[in-house]
Order: C-alpha cells, then sequence, then structure tokens
C-alpha cells in the first residue's frame, strides 16, 4: 500500500507534478496514441484517434495496483492486492487484506497501523466508513459482515447470509444504511442499526462487482463482470421508495470493475464514469445511457478502480501501468485525457 501526493496544475495545461513519498525514478514524456468511439444523442457512433503527451513515471507499485482512493484533491492512497477506504476529511484510512486483518492507519502518526481489526475467517473484500465516521462495515470471502466501534476498535454487530461472497460495500450518505454488491449476482442495502436486511435488490445475470452511492444518497450504481460484451454493464438503481432498476450502461467488452458518481460541476448533465477490463474508461450521461466519450489506456492491462480526484480529475489504477491520473476537458466537447502515469 503506498501513499501519493498528485496535483494537477491548472496552467500551462496538460503538465503534472507529482510529489511521492517513495523514490518514484526517472520521469519520460510520450506520446499516447488512442482510439475511443464517441456515441452521440443521435446514436450515431465516430472512431477517433487521439495523440496527446502526457508524463509518465516509474511506476509506484511493482505488481497489479487493485484498488485506489482519494484522501483529498492532491493526496491518494493505492493497494496492490489491498482494499482502501478512507475516513472523510480526515488524515485516518482503512486497508484490508489477504491475510484477513483490517489495519487503521493515520499519516500523521508512525508508520505502525493504529489499530488491527481481526474478525473474519477468509479474505476481507469490502470496506465502508459510516458518514460521521464512528463506524466501519467490513465484508468478506466468508459470507460475512462486520459492523466495527472505530474509536475501541471493536465488532460491535455480525450478519451472514449463505453464499453473500462480499465484493464491495459502500455506506449512503447521510443515513444509516450500507450497501453492498455480491458474487451471487445481488445488490443488498443493510440497515446499520443491528446490522439488519433492508432490501435486495432483483439479482442480476452476473456478478456484481462494485457499487457507489450518488452524493445526495438517493441513487447507486452498481456493475458487472462478463466477457465479450455479455454482461459487463453497470445498472443505476432508485434507493428510495421505489428502488427500482433505473437505467442500464452497456458497451465494455470485460468486465466492469468499478463505477463512480462524477460531480455535478463537471457538466451541465448529470455523468456516470466506468473502467473496465477492456482497457477503457467510459463517460456516460446518467439519466439516458447514452455513451458519451470513451478513453482506451492501450497496454495498462485490465482497469481496476477508479476515483474521483477532484473537480476535473480522476485516478484510474490497472494491471500493467500503475494509476492513471485522467482530466475532463470541455475546450472541444467533453473529453476524457491522460496527463500522467505513475
Amino acid at each position: 500500500m503506498l501513499l501519493l501526493r498528485c496535483q494537477l496544475k491548472q496552467a500551462p495545461p496538460q503538465k503534472v507534478s507529482c510529489r511521492f513519498r517513495v523514490v518514484m525514478g526517472k520521469l519520460q514524456s510520450k506520446l499516447k496514441h488512442s482510439t475511443y468511439k464517441y456515441s452521440r444523442p443521435d446514436e450515431i457512433i465516430e472512431e477517433r484517434i487521439q495523440t496527446k503527451a502526457f508524463q509518465e513515471y516509474s511506476p509506484a507499485h511493482m505488481d497489479t495496483v487493485s484498488v485506489v482512493a482519494a484522501l483529498n484533491s492532491d493526496l491518494c492512497v493505492s493497494g496492490g492486492k489491498d482494499k482502501v477506504a478512507c475516513i472523510p476529511k480526515s488524515s485516518q484510512f482503512f486497508s484490508s487484506s489477504r491475510d484477513r486483518m483490517v489495519m487503521m492507519w493515520d499519516l500523521h502518526g508512525s508508520s505502525q497501523p493504529r489499530q488491527q481489526l481481526c474478525g473474519h475467517a477468509m479474505v476481507v473484500t469490502g470496506l465502508a466508513v459510516s458518514p460521521d465516521s464512528s463506524q466501519l462495515c467490513t465484508g468478506s470471502r466468508d459470507n460475512t459482515l462486520l459492523l466495527w466501534d472505530v474509536v475501541t476498535g471493536q465488532s460491535v454487530e455480525r450478519a451472514s447470509v449463505s453464499r453473500n461472497v462480499v465484493t464491495h460495500l459502500c455506506w449512503v450518505p447521510r443515513e444509516p444504511y450500507i450497501l453492498q454488491t455480491s458474487e451471487d449476482k445481488t445488490l443488498r442495502l443493510w440497515d446499520s442499526r443491528g446490522l439488519q436486511l433492508a432490501h435486495m435488490f432483483p439479482a442480476k445475470q452476473h456478478i456484481q462487482t462494485y457499487c457507489e452511492v450518488s452524493v445526495d444518497g438517493h441513487k447507486c450504481v452498481s456493475c458487472s463482470n462478463g466477457f465479450g460484451g455479455e454482461g459487463c454493464e453497470a445498472t443505476l438503481w432508485d434507493l428510495r421508495q421505489t428502488r427500482n432498476r433505473i437505467c442500464e450502461y452497456k458497451g465494455h467488452f470485460q468486465t466492469v470493475a468499478s463505477c463512480v458518481f462524477l460531480p455535478r460541476a463537471l457538466a451541465l448533465m448529470p455523468l456516470i464514469a466506468t473502467s473496465s477490463h477492456d482497457c477503457k474508461v467510459k463517460i456516460w450521461n446518467q439519466d439516458t445511457g447514452a455513451c458519451l466519450f470513451t478513453l482506451s489506456l492501450d497496454g495498462s492491462g485490465p482497469l481496476t478502480s477508479l476515483a474521483v480526484g477532484d473537480a476535473i480529475s480522476l485516478l484510474c489504477a490497472s494491471f500493467n501501468r500503475g494509476i492513471h491520473l485522467l482530466r475532463m476537458d470541455h475546450s472541444q466537447g467533453l473529453e476524457l485525457q491522460e496527463v500522467a502515469a505513475f
């Protein structure tokens, strides 16, 4: 697990300053050739080729980067085989790994974890921090969810459902609810007050790999695995009374590993971004399901994680080329550009 500092400068464009807590090696400037498809509102698909200069640093990780999370606008945490969850507006974050442990870290503390939480029998695959930062929910391949008191480090609630192999967890803003995806192809909503199952959404056809909740807490998006275009979609759900499926986003050709709601300041319409094992990041119109832009990160291998960095940037983790820093650009219509890789 690494702590990285990356700041996207506003002027001149396409220059990136990166400062790391580890020695990153020589900086190289490269030309990036990428092909993308742009789906217009009239459903005409155009293929374009763009050549962009970007800066590439020696990789921060020597292996696959499985997760990246933004602590603030210029600081992120990345994990190789880990899962990471950050406490909002705090210097503290949690990580989990294959050793079945969950650890709490503090940027301003020592290099050792502040807490070690042990309670799962198998790999911990999901972490979510409550909006008030007082509780942590963890999920595992052992079909179990645990609710922890962050101050004491003690487990206070436990829930177990047969075949519920947890793939991801996230907390609903300003609510006592936790959203969870599973290998049993379902999306579950849990009430943290007693850790009771509040709702189970209709099962999909493929394993649900990831979930994210909108800032207002009204909607959530989940994504699925797949191959050859079968599955490989993201789904928008209503978290309010009806809790129905609202929209699907189809166009990836391999597993969709991550999905995020983009800040409303980016465009006049609400947007969703997805990253996939097909090496592509796609931007979607949240309401209509139209793909507005596709960025191909050639040579990156499967894309594993996506996080909002600030109002104009995204962080994307990959198998082969570490972490990609992406920037939204509206100078010639909606575009997504790679400005750095590290």
